[in-house]
């Protein structure tokens, strides 16, 4: 299954994938140093986001996601790719300056609704630069 998004940070990335079921905060949600959610209310707490493609419904709340992420990514522990179903300022902002910085890229795909619906956990997913995301069978 191929799926069109938006390239809000352009790259590619394949992986496991790890399905948020609701945004999550960064800023004191999220442990940059184990990539590993953190916030006890959130259904993933204890999910570790390392080398995975994260297809999540966004972020909530914090400016600081940009640092909190951006810092996990500069130190390899968080995400190898990131598919939202809406552009997020946030989490574009960190892979940007990440990319900027240090030459490391995470590539950023929105999805519309209906295409980020069909994405299931424990499927492999590839991002490649155009935005197209692929599902394996």
């Amino acid at each position: 299954m191929k799926l069109q998004g938006k390239v809000l940070n352009a790259g590619s990335a394949s992986g496991d994938v790890l399905v948020l079921d609701e945004p999550l905060s960064f800023w004191g949600g999220y442990d940059p140093e184990t990539g590993t959610i953190i916030d006890q209310q959130h259904p993933q707490v204890g999910a570790v986001m390392t080398g995975k493609i994260v297809v999540m419904p966004g972020t909530r709340g914090s400016s600081g996601t940009p640092g909190v992420l951006g810092e996990s990514l500069r130190l390899c522990t968080g995400p190898a790719g990131l598919v939202l179903n809406k552009p997020d300022i946030n989490v574009t902002a960190a892979a940007l300056v990440v990319s900027t910085l240090y030459d490391m890229h995470c590539p950023v795909v929105a999805l519309d609704e209906t295409a980020f619906r069909t994405l299931h956990a424990r499927t492999p997913i590839s991002i490649e630069a155009d935005g197209s995301v692929t599902q394996q069978a």
